[in-house]
């Protein structure tokens, strides 16, 4: 049977229209206008409609948003009074000296600059620790200072001043979802560390628990769609529901207004947000493909569902969430019958269409997936596909005890065990996929690579079905597809002959590598993730590292350190004296026995020569708890590798910058590791008073805090450095050749 495409089509006008007025404004629309008044037809003409329609919202809702009397106190910088209904759960992140909550404000009055104003406008908040605790619906008042929003969908950021005054309570319908997702937390509670945090993120999307190791193990394998709210999660939650009410006799319309009725009850305990939303309509296309008819009347609905979501929530048309749902949707209904038809040639249907659904859905989210992380999951088939069985029970099986566990605690904890027992398996699944030797391969995400990516799609879609469609060819794929997976392809030409340091890329954090001579080497931090330092060293052949030297304990210099460990024999580790923040001492001394670097002490480990220059001797070991100083307590280390002087200096702030330029005033060196990853933060004069020839900056690509600054950056380069960045360049390998200094990049 032929797939209706003309939905489809419509639903692509409307997101081009989304798109073209949020970006282009008006022009958007008078083309659209144009166009339909050169040449008029039917189906041209519908398309163009729905087009302008879309654009045409996208434009006032922006301008809405643009010209609100929120976003003009925000361009001048104002101090104001707001109250405002919570509109989102308050989230924790980490902040330059201390944790930071972040919540979104529905702003219904602003006072400032001597005049108040009804409003309806969209703010985010920046507040401490008091805003953890206010609850979703609530209707609060706080003073801050505003500032423009890099987002087109919201009038300004909020930099609150202490703690809101709440003056409204949530509605009952808030409070009811408050009390089951607190009871899904309960029936978990005694569960270890990973199921605990699992299961509320699988069920309601609540993934404020979910380590970050451990959230880049899901993304590696594909599974990163299990930790948010997802359509799965409404068809598995409905679908369970509109079981439960036929085994209770219900029939007819009646099984309408049930799966109605736990759309909405979803809705409202995973948040009505833009992203909850997306997911119950994704959701709700995928219900009405699985029934009679399936693949026309979901092909139909999801069309209409892109139509109706972008003239209610333009912005979504820019969301890579909306992109990914939309893509992966289309993937199911579209490209999966034609693949599972060609495997049940020769294998079971039910087996044909276990791997047809996964494959389609992680192949048309490929150069979407790529754009965003820089890399292709080599293993999100298989991942999927082992992790399908426990997914449905799991999900049914949280929900379930959040809601035994409001009328009888011990059923709910009964039922949270279940549910933990089956996400123990989604665990083994993403850790033991992330650390297979090609679990991921690293893509570019220039236009040119992603384009190139997004041909080989299309060609993959054209072939698919030939090849599987026989035994011989379907068995030759999936065995060259294994062999990719657990043989690391080595790389010409890397690493480099003559290397001395090595910047691996492991996102937003610090692993520095020393060539301590053949196969050895001196590691400066591990990273945030095992799997990319134990990538980087095992692409560079290291097996032994005599000295790794932690310079502080935040997680991104210390979550990988199981990575290093991995498969070599590690020597002696070093770290800073200060003993905090408490997680990350624990997660070291979990596994190794650290010494303090020892201070002004020269060391020579094979090839390379260590000083370690900070902290000094009766610097603390106890800290506030405060971000700011374990940075300012980071070793800083002066090496030597052939001649060539490095200076690596961890996440040490200006303060300690500056006693170091009291203290070694006559410091020079040919290699300079930018502190802190390239925060603004910085004692310039110092920087640029070193000399160095190359600035390394160990950073992560679009990460939270604005690194690397260019106030930073810019004075290194005007000053004559070649300045290197992990999260542009790749790997960066510093190289003396015949002495010279060269830089080589992977």
């Amino acid at each position: 049977m032929r797939t209706d495409l003309r939905m489809l089509l419509l639903g692509g006008a409307a997101w081009a229209g989304a798109l073209g007025g949020r970006w282009l404004g008006w022009w958007a629309l008078l083309a659209v206008v144009g166009v339909v008044a050169v040449r008029w037809s039917r189906a041209a003409g519908a398309a163009a409609l729905v087009l302008a329609a879309t654009a045409g919202v996208a434009v006032i809702r922006a301008e809405q948003v643009a010209g609100s009397p929120v976003a003009g106190l925000a361009t001048d910088g104002a101090t104001v009074r707001l109250t405002g209904v919570v509109t989102s759960d308050p989230r924790r992140t980490a902040g330059r000296y201390d944790e930071v909550v972040v919540t979104r404000l529905d702003v219904r009055r602003v006072t400032g600059r001597g005049a108040s104003y009804a409003v309806r406008a969209p703010v985010l908040v920046l507040g401490d620790t008091d805003w953890s605790d206010v609850p979703l619906g609530s209707t609060v008042e706080t003073t801050g200072q505003l500032s423009p929003a890099d987002d087109a969908d919201l009038a300004a950021v909020l930099g609150a001043r202490g703690p809101p005054t709440v003056t409204g309570d949530p509605d009952p319908w808030w409070d009811a979802a408050a009390a089951v997702r607190a009871s899904i937390r309960e029936a978990v509670a005694g569960r270890p560390d990973a199921q605990r945090a699992l299961v509320p993120a699988l069920v309601d999307g609540d993934d404020a628990g979910v380590s970050s190791a451990l959230a880049d193990d899901f993304r590696t394998t594909g599974l990163t769609h299990l930790l948010a709210v997802s359509g799965t999660n409404l068809t598995l939650v409905v679908g369970f529901l509109l079981l439960v009410a036929r085994w209770c006799g219900v029939r007819g319309r009646w099984l309408y207004a049930v799966g109605a009725a736990g759309i909405v009850g979803f809705v409202l305990l995973a948040r009505t947000e833009p992203s909850v939303l997306r997911a119950a309509v994704m959701g709700t296309v995928a219900l009405f493909a699985m029934g009679t008819d399936g693949r026309r009347r979901g092909a139909r609905t999801l069309g209409v569902a892109v139509l109706a979501l972008l003239l209610v929530q333009p912005g979504l048309a820019g969301s890579p969430g909306f992109a990914l749902s939309v893509l992966a949707t289309g993937g199911i209904l579209l490209l999966a019958p034609g693949w599972r038809d060609a495997l049940a040639r020769w294998l079971p249907r039910w087996v044909a269409e276990a791997v047809a659904i996964p494959a389609a859905a992680q192949l048309a989210c490929t150069p979407v997936v790529a754009a965003l992380s820089g890399q292709v999951s080599l293993v999100a088939v298989a991942a999927n596909l082992a992790a399908a069985p426990a997914v449905g029970p799991a999900t049914v099986l949280g929900l379930a005890g959040g809601l035994a566990g409001l009328v009888w605690d011990p059923l709910g904890r009964l039922l949270g065990t279940g549910a933990g027992w089956c996400v123990s398996w989604l665990v083994v699944v993403a850790t033991r996929g992330a650390a297979l030797p090609t679990a991921a391969a690293g893509w570019g995400t220039g236009a040119a690579a992603l384009a190139l990516l997004t041909v080989l799609v299309v060609a993959v879609v054209l072939a698919g079905p030939v090849l599987l469609r026989r035994p011989s060819t379907g068995l030759a794929c999936c065995a060259l597809l294994v062999l990719a997976v657990l043989v690391r392809v080595p790389t010409p030409g890397w690493p480099p002959a003559g290397w001395v340091l090595v910047a691996c890329d492991v996102g937003q954090g610090d692993a520095l590598v020393l060539n301590a001579g053949p196969h050895a080497a001196v590691v400066v931090d591990a990273g945030p993730d095992p799997g990319l330092v134990d990538a980087c060293l095992d692409d560079l052949g290291i097996e032994t590292v005599p000295l790794l030297v932690l310079t502080h304990f935040h997680a991104d210099h210390v979550d990988g350190i199981s990575g290093v460990l991995d498969g070599r024999a590690v020597g002696a580790v070093e770290t800073t004296r200060l003993l905090d923040p408490p997680q990350g001492v624990a997660e070291v001394d979990a596994v190794t026995d650290p010494v303090p670097a020892p201070y002004g002490t020269v060391q020579r480990v094979g090839g390379v020569t260590l000083q370690a220059l900070w902290p000094p001797p009766d610097s603390p070991t106890v800290g506030p708890g405060d971000g700011s100083t374990a940075n300012e307590a980071s070793v800083v280390l002066l090496a030597e590798v052939r001649g060539v002087r490095l200076l690596l200096t961890g996440d040490v702030e200006p303060e300690g910058q500056a006693v170091l330029a009291r203290t070694y005033p006559r410091l020079t060196v040919d290699v300079l590791k930018v502190p802190h990853h390239g925060s603004r933060y910085q004692d310039e004069d110092w920087l640029l008073s070193l000399g160095a020839r190359i600035a390394v900056t160990s950073v992560g690509a679009d990460n939270d805090y604005g690194h690397p600054a260019p106030e930073t950056l810019e004075p290194l380069a005007a000053a004559g450095m070649d300045v290197y960045r992990t999260d542009r360049d790749g790997a960066v390998a510093v190289v003396e050749d015949g002495g010279g200094l060269s830089v080589a990049t992977h």
